[in-house]
């Protein structure tokens, strides 16, 4: 099956050009890589530019004016311009293993969304990870980072469970199927006919927001947090806000209250000036 990865950014490129060597070291090819910009100065656009001359799948940029946060409204316009039937959402900040993409491939279904997870790393172990170790899997190996941090307890499970551990895991956690914005994947059929997301959520819980969306279209969540591992590099988040969090707690309320489905302010409202770099 083919995939469009989309990767959301604000002015991280040392983060940035970290995940992008990781999607170029994927086992799997058959899928494209958009970077969904909000709003990032230009030397983003150079960074993915100066990458899409020689990555190894189709890599574009997609960005719009910086109007504060504004995360929601750059993806509602990436999805619709996405080339496949399939798309896979990840952040700047978080590393896939060489097997992400072929992971979501392989356990992708219809009627459902898988649900993964990450391995939180610590501020100074996030900025020591170079390309190299990206390229030969350091960061990825859990002995490799218990030399440079100590692990936590769900770190250690999702790092060294294989395949076959990872099922299990995936079967007998407590932890709820939730769509999470740093991976996750659905079909772009169910993402488009709930409308996206809702452009009035800030930071803290809209991908949630979508997941209980889809779920009350039909699409349930299936579990793969043990199976599809990436590392998240740690950093300051100023745009996190406890109003905007109390507000999405709200919208997620009446959203599950309601079992609503469609979006009113999602990719059908969308108005927003889009410069894209191929």
């Amino acid at each position: 099956m083919k995939i469009s990865v989309i990767i959301s950014t604000y002015d991280s490129r040392d983060r940035l050009e970290k995940v992008l060597k990781g999607y170029a070291c994927q086992t799997y090819r058959d899928f494209e890589v958009i970077v969904a910009d909000d709003g990032s100065p230009s030397s983003t656009q150079v960074l993915v530019e100066r990458h899409a001359q020689d990555y190894p799948v189709p890599l574009r940029h997609f960005w719009h004016e910086d109007k504060g946060y504004r995360r929601q409204e750059i993806l509602n316009k990436v999805i619709p311009a996405t080339v496949h039937e399939y798309i896979l959402f990840t952040d700047g900040d978080c590393i896939p293993r060489n097997d992400f993409v072929a992971t979501h491939a392989l356990h992708a279904e219809r009627g459902r969304f898988l649900s993964g997870g990450y391995c939180k790393l610590g501020m100074d172990l996030s900025k020591m990870i170079s390309a190299d170790d990206i390229g030969e899997g350091r960061c990825f190996d859990l002995q490799w980072l218990e030399r440079q941090e100590r692990m936590n307890l769900s770190n250690r499970l999702k790092l060294d469970a294989g395949p076959i551990a990872g099922k299990l895991l995936d079967t007998i956690t407590t932890a709820r199927p939730t769509f999470n914005n740093c991976n996750s994947s659905a079909w772009k059929q169910d993402l488009l006919a709930i409308n996206g997301y809702d452009e009035r959520m800030k930071y803290g819980g809209p991908d949630r927001e979508l997941g209980e969306r889809l779920e009350n279209y039909g699409v349930r969540g299936k579990q793969i947090r043990h199976r599809a591992v990436c590392v998240h590099l740690d950093h300051p988040r100023a745009y996190k806000t406890e109003e905007s969090v109390r507000n999405n707690l709200a919208i997620r309320a009446e959203t599950r209250r309601k079992k609503i489905v469609w979006a009113s302010c999602g990719i059908k409202k969308s108005g927003l000036t889009l410069f894209t770099t191929p």
